[in-house]
């Protein structure tokens, strides 16, 4: 069995539909074992014979679909791929700030060939982390009504088979891989 974590797109805790509770049943209803919910935005940890990502991402993104009506999006990793993201410490050691949020953004095909450029001054692009398949940035949120609008930029360009977590939701979910 390998650990992994579903990152799932689209997901709204105030649908009835999309509640962790719900969630966790569709991966048990999958045969998927030692399923856990992190936070309330899409993160399900779980354990499974499948070694064919893909497959498993279409087979996970089809009960969804079925089981709650949700046509979002699935992206898989498994617990080595984001343990190592972690441990490569890409962020060099900056904290994730009310004002500064560190991201990541999980591809789910293949590698990116090069990174956009960015003319928005609030978002620093850190690089690509090819082996976990993670655009990784730093955004800059300390102004309110200033926000850069990165997803909209990261969606322009590369699609919407992506999906963003913060750092700390990225280090919540290796933990609760790890409990």
């Amino acid at each position: 069995m390998t650990r992994y974590a579903a990152l799932l797109r689209g997901i709204m805790p105030s649908n009835k539909n999309m509640a962790n509770d719900k969630l966790r049943g569709v991966f048990e209803s999958l045969g998927c074992t030692r399923v856990g919910s992190v936070l309330a935005s899409g993160n399900i940890v779980f354990d499974a014979a499948d070694t064919d990502v893909p497959a498993l991402e279409d087979r996970i993104q089809g009960a969804l679909r079925e089981q709650l009506g949700i046509g979002g999006g699935t992206i898989v990793r498994s617990h080595a791929e984001l343990r190592a993201l972690l441990d490569s410490d890409p962020f060099d050691g900056r904290k994730h700030e009310r004002g500064s949020y560190l991201i990541a953004t999980f591809f789910k095909h293949g590698a990116v060939t090069g990174l956009p450029a960015n003319d928005d001054p609030r978002a620093e692009v850190i690089g690509y982390d090819e082996a976990a398949r993670a655009f990784l940035a730093v955004v800059d949120n300390s102004d309110p009504g200033k926000t850069p609008d990165f997803m909209a930029w990261l969606e322009k360009a590369y699609g919407k088979d992506i999906t963003t977590r913060t750092w700390l939701t990225v280090q919540r979910i290796v933990k609760k891989l790890e409990a």
